[in-house]
């Protein structure tokens, strides 16, 4: 009961962001327990108390990135308000930067679990890749 308290408290204060922020997190736990298998699969051996304590920081610092594509958000939210246009949308740059962070995360997994020895659909890694570059590119005026 206590678990259900808590996410039902996350998804109504992250809204539409909820589903994303779950998923990230998800994806960095099973990414750190993936990394931590696949250590001593590596050349550079091991496990190492100083790249497990930087995976943390980094995965950290992820969420932090959520949370300053919130702030985009929450300006630009105000910035139309203020000029008269009301937005409908209320997590848009934080659910995109959510969800390159899960790209990123997912094909980091895969990369573990090709590394351990599992073998993986061949379409799946392209797959992901393919989705971080569409991300990637959607703010590329360049290309448009």
């Amino acid at each position: 009961m206590f678990i259900t308290v808590i996410l039902s408290f996350l998804a109504s204060v992250l809204g539409i962001l909820y589903v994303p922020v779950l998923l990230m997190v998800a994806c960095n736990v099973i990414d750190y327990i993936t990394g931590l298998l696949a250590a001593g699969s590596r050349q550079d051996g091991g496990i190492s108390s100083y790249r497990s304590m930087r995976g943390i920081i980094k995965k950290v610092t992820m969420w932090l990135l959520v949370v300053v594509g919130a702030i985009v958000d929450q300006l630009l939210l105000y910035a139309c308000g203020v000029m008269g246009y009301q937005l409908h949308l209320t997590f848009l740059v934080a659910c995109v930067v959510a969800v390159w962070i899960i790209c990123n995360e997912l094909i980091s997994i895969l990369e573990n679990m090709v590394d351990i020895g599992i073998d993986l659909p061949k379409f799946l890694i392209p797959l992901v890749s393919n989705l971080k570059n569409s991300i990637d590119n959607m703010g590329d005026t360049d290309n448009q």
